[in-house]
């Protein structure tokens, strides 16, 4: 997949990179029902949904496939994603694309799993989406069993007969740079305090970083926040959160004996 250079007629090597002042006025055109801007936008969007098929490149599926049922994906959080809610459409629309191709790769999975159960899953995650949609957030799984009037065990064990496992080093985003695995988005509940940086003596480290990599360290290790929380909390972009924490710590090695 990853040497493959022309995608359903796509050559993925030329594909454009939307400014931030580009996609906000794309949007407000799309809003008004500009058809042309809405194609400009899923096409300069195509990089997410190609960055993200990376992940099922072992699935044997054609690369051709997921990569269409990913822009389906796209599509749908185009044309739902709310702007007014204050996130960047890449947060809302990076679920939206890996759950389009998870129900695609489930549908054709050789795996049997009981009918009754994919119902339940199915309907999780129906009620799951709209959620986010409505709320710009990933719903609890005892707000999911709620609205569909179950016990939340039922929906947990319906969920996780439908999933496969995932690597903590899996890909899930990069903007051409540095990757976004899948354990940048889970939180450290262990590092809450000072203890990680005392027990390694990296105080004095500490003081040669500037001021947004000490922001960045003390939210990451300290208050064990999630790149996407710190993200948030100060205003960039997460591969912008995950370059400044690598680098922060790269520095620190060089004063550490």
């Amino acid at each position: 997949m990853n040497s493959k250079v022309e995608i359903c007629g796509v050559n993925t090597s030329k594909l454009p990179v939307l400014k931030s002042d580009e996609k906000k006025q794309l949007f407000e055109r799309i809003l008004a029902g500009d058809e042309a801007a809405r194609e400009k936008y899923i096409y300069g969007n195509l990089r997410l949904v190609l960055s993200i098929i990376q992940r099922f490149n072992n699935r044997g599926e054609y690369v051709d496939d997921i990569f269409q049922v990913g822009c389906i994906g796209l599509i749908k959080a185009i044309d739902n994603f709310d702007v007014t809610q204050g996130v960047q459409f890449s947060t809302y629309a990076v679920p939206m694309i890996i759950g389009e191709i998870r129900r695609y790769l489930r549908d054709n999975n050789s795996i049997r799993v009981s009918r009754s159960l994919r119902d339940t899953a199915y309907k999780a995650l129906q009620v799951k989406e709209r959620m986010i949609s409505q709320n710009s957030k990933e719903p609890t799984i005892e707000e999911i069993a709620k609205e569909l009037d179950m016990p939340k065990e039922d929906v947990i064990f319906a969920l996780d007969a439908i999933q496969d496992p995932i690597s903590l080093f899996e890909p899930i985003y990069h903007d051409g740079s540095d990757a976004i695995f899948v354990m940048d988005q889970v939180s450290d509940e262990k590092n809450t305090d000072s203890s990680w940086l005392e027990n390694l003596s990296l105080t004095e480290a500490l003081k040669r970083l500037n001021d947004r990599e000490k922001l960045i360290l003390n939210l990451r290790f300290f208050e064990g926040k999630t790149q996407m929380e710190v993200a948030d909390e100060i205003g960039i972009s997460q591969a912008q959160v995950s370059r400044l924490e690598k680098s922060a710590l790269k520095n620190m090695k060089k004063y550490i004996s």
